[in-house]
């Protein structure tokens, strides 16, 4: 117990020196996974708004496939990325693999399956609620799309941070094709990891506390992202 008490003390006092080391790693995390995040906002908000206003033949089946893309297995999608970065891949001339970049491309295709489903939505929300008016201004669907895209924006940034928060506490992708290479690919959950099998539990703990320090403001974030939107729909409700 005594054992623990210190290296929870340890812990602690790498997090308010906060040397070099420490604010590289938790500067990389927050890189990496906020390039994801950007990534999958301008590849899924588009798409969620696209699936959200068009109807066409096997629009239920694609609602469906990226609906359960949301459970991809991170191992699983950090092997792909990792197949196609190596040498023998289609990207491999590239020299991508091992690199703060495969790691931004592994996290996105986890994040935007998230972003584009979530955002389909409730843009569809909006689009039950604000349709008629739209339908009387005779607007095209591209300016349907670009209203509903404004109107649903409170939502959309908390579906943002929520695909933020299951980047910054991905390990399982990273690893694969980041390698965890000091100075290079480490970033906290990956240290976290590393730094528990070799018993130094301090840096560990240290990251764990800020990596929960993170979450928790992403949660409270979300929260109040999702009582915003509350008041907006019930604001839109009463027209």
């Amino acid at each position: 117990m005594s054992g623990f008490s210190d290296a929870i003390s340890e812990a602690i006092k790498l997090v308010v020196e906060f040397d070099e080391d420490l604010a590289e790693i938790i500067l990389l995390s927050l890189q990496v996974s906020g390039a994801a995040v950007a990534i999958a906002a301008l590849l899924g908000l588009p798409l969620g708004a696209w699936l959200a206003v068009h109807r066409f033949p096997g629009r239920g089946a694609v609602v469906l496939l990226i609906t359960a893309l949301m459970g991809l297995p991170p191992v699983v999608v950090g092997l792909v990325v990792y197949l196609l970065l190596s040498n023998a891949g289609a990207l491999g001339p590239l020299q991508l693999l091992y690199t703060p970049t495969a790691m931004v491309i592994a996290q996105s295709l986890l994040v935007t399956p998230i972003v584009a489903a979530l955002s389909r939505q409730h843009i569809a929300r909006a689009q039950e609620a604000l349709g008629d008016q739209l339908t009387l201004f005779a607007a095209s669907r591209w300016q349907r799309m670009r209203t509903l895209l404004w109107e649903t924006r409170a939502a959309l940034a908390t579906t943002l941070l929520a695909g933020f928060g299951r980047a910054i506490a991905e390990v399982g992708a990273v690893i694969v094709v980041g390698g965890n290479i000091n100075h290079v690919t480490r970033v906290m959950t990956t240290t976290i990891a590393l730094e528990t099998s070799k018993g130094n539990l301090s840096l560990a703990l240290g990251l764990g506390l800020v990596l929960v320090c993170i979450a928790i403001l992403v949660n409270i974030l979300v929260m109040l992202g999702t009582r915003a939107v509350s008041r907006n729909s019930a604001s839109v409700d009463a027209l």
